[in-house]
């Protein structure tokens, strides 16, 4: 898993800045600012982004053929939105408040507690 600080480039014009993500590619150069074919990209929103993580974010990741899982953590709601590629043009949504995360490909498996700082 990569953290946040790297770019993810969706057309010419277009790149974002997840908070985590994670590729599974060729290694990068130390110096490499973006990150061309994420496999997880993750979003930790908050009031001020809540509109662009859940729509622009959301639609332009799923551009990117190699996106399998877009993450978004609801910290103050302690869930995950869970939006994983499926067949042809689908991308199923999956709320999760506790058990675990399959993330598959790349066969990883999260506990959702996991994924948040403890109160």
């Amino acid at each position: 898993m990569l953290p946040g600080g790297l770019c993810v480039p969706i057309d010419t014009q277009t790149a974002f800045e997840p908070d985590a993500l994670v590729y599974c590619g060729e290694r990068l150069a130390p110096d490499a600012i973006t990150v061309p074919e994420p496999i997880i990209v993750i979003e930790v929103i908050s009031p001020s982004t809540k509109q662009v993580d859940i729509g622009a974010k959301l639609l332009g990741y799923f551009r990117l053929p190699s996106l399998q899982h877009y993450l978004i953590l609801d910290t103050e709601r302690r869930t995950v939105i869970h939006h994983r590629r499926s067949t042809g043009d689908l991308i199923e949504t999956r709320i999760a408040a506790s058990g675990d995360l399959s993330l598959d490909p790349p066969g990883l498996t999260l506990a959702v507690a996991s994924l948040f700082a403890e109160p």
